[in-house]
């Protein structure tokens, strides 16, 4: 089972952050497969046919992102629904009192949010919506400590808020997926 696999049922934030750096992999090496063969994808230590799969599935990304036109930037199609649903679900929990956990803990982050949508701006980025907003700050600080870059104290804490609340949106869609998610 691949790693995305395994995320996807765990939590749904994870798999999509895997996702993008995915993406970015794939966008490092040139969306070329055999480069990307021999120089990522051999670490994996697959053989046979699970190489065969794994190599498959890296093929079938490189074809939709170039399909997508999101071969320099930009998120395929699959990743953008998981960002659709997951707003579309922030949306309905903020709605009922049912999910009081869930609202707290929003407005507990919504400063952080707000501080986050104006430093985009400000940067020339697109507005984006309030989880993908979250998500995006939650890569970002993951590819600055994968660069082994220093974040200020403030920064990790605000983060680390995020990060709870993202793990809450993702428990609940987890739930709902089982079924197990009443809004009545």
């Amino acid at each position: 089972m691949y790693i995305s696999d395994k995320l996807r049922e765990s939590s749904i934030a994870e798999y999509l952050l895997y996702m993008w750096q995915v993406e970015d992999i794939i966008r490092a090496n040139g969306l070329d497969i055999e480069r990307l063969a021999e120089g990522y994808l051999s670490q994996f230590k697959a053989e046979g046919e699970q190489k065969e799969q794994l190599v498959g599935w890296y093929e079938q990304l490189i074809t939709m992102m170039r399909e997508e036109g999101v071969e320099k930037r930009g998120h395929l199609q699959i990743n953008k629904n998981i960002i659709i649903m997951l707003t579309d679900l922030h949306l309905r929990l903020l709605r009922t009192p049912k999910f009081a956990d869930y609202s707290s803990a929003y407005y507990h982050i919504l400063p952080f949010i707000v501080e986050l949508r104006a430093k985009n701006r400000q940067g020339g980025e697109e507005e984006k919506d309030e989880v993908e907003t979250c998500l995006d700050a939650l890569y970002g600080l993951m590819l600055l400590h994968l660069q082994g870059k220093k974040v200020s104290g403030d920064t990790e804490l605000a983060l680390a808020e995020v990060a709870k609340f993202v793990a809450l949106l993702s428990d609940y869609y987890k739930k709902e997926k089982a079924g197990e998610l009443d809004f009545d």
